[in-house]
């Protein structure tokens, strides 16, 4: 299984640190070109490569990091989104009315087609997801939601490889309601720092 982090920010890097700590190999991309994303990957570890867009995009499972509405631009990067698994952790405090009612998740779900698709590693602000997953004998939660359940058990894997306790929320138009910023209002499970113990 390959990996890739699009957006290379303070959320994409905190997510670069989650694989580096555990010497998973990831690619990280963004608008920039991979030369100036080179040094600071170099220095999260030896497992971070930066590479093209298009070349990070050959990756299995994708993890977005990007602002918001970016998620349109990558996805013209590619003709088809078959096979690849889709993790998004962007949020959005565009009001409700923006998104035709749904939860942000959704929104970007609809613009990746034939994508496995989670929610997923976007409560936590950055510098919480960039810290050390194991917090006094227990293990950071991540919440995880898609329409597809078949999609989430592989996502969670990968959560438990990086450290953290993955909980899955179910469909998008629960779970994904719980996990994001509305307008001014904050869902119930965003920013919420828990820690699950054995």
């Amino acid at each position: 299984m390959s990996y890739a982090v699009v957006g290379f920010g303070s959320v994409g890097q905190a997510i670069a640190q989650a694989f580096a700590r555990k010497s998973i190999d990831v690619t990280v991309a963004s608008r920039r070109p991979p030369e100036a994303l080179a040094p600071q990957a170099r220095a999260i570890g030896p497992t971070v490569v930066a590479k093209s867009l298009r070349d990070a995009l050959e990756a299995d499972t994708i993890i977005l990091a990007v602002p918001f509405w970016e998620h349109r631009e990558v996805a013209k990067a590619l003709p088809s989104w078959e096979g690849k698994t889709i993790i998004d952790a962007t949020n959005t405090n565009a009001p409700v009315e923006d998104l035709d009612g749904q939860p942000s998740s959704a929104v970007v779900a609809k613009a990746f087609p034939g994508a496995r698709f989670v929610k997923g590693f976007n409560h936590l602000p950055a510098a919480v997801l960039a810290a050390d997953p194991s917090v006094n004998g227990g293990s950071r939660v991540v919440f995880l939601s898609s329409d597809d359940e078949n999609a989430v058990a592989p996502v969670a894997v990968l959560a438990e490889q990086l450290g953290f306790a993955p909980i899955a929320l179910g469909p998008l138009k629960d779970g994904g309601s719980l996990v994001q910023a509305r307008g001014n209002t904050w869902a119930e499970l965003i920013f919420q720092d828990l820690v699950k113990f054995k």
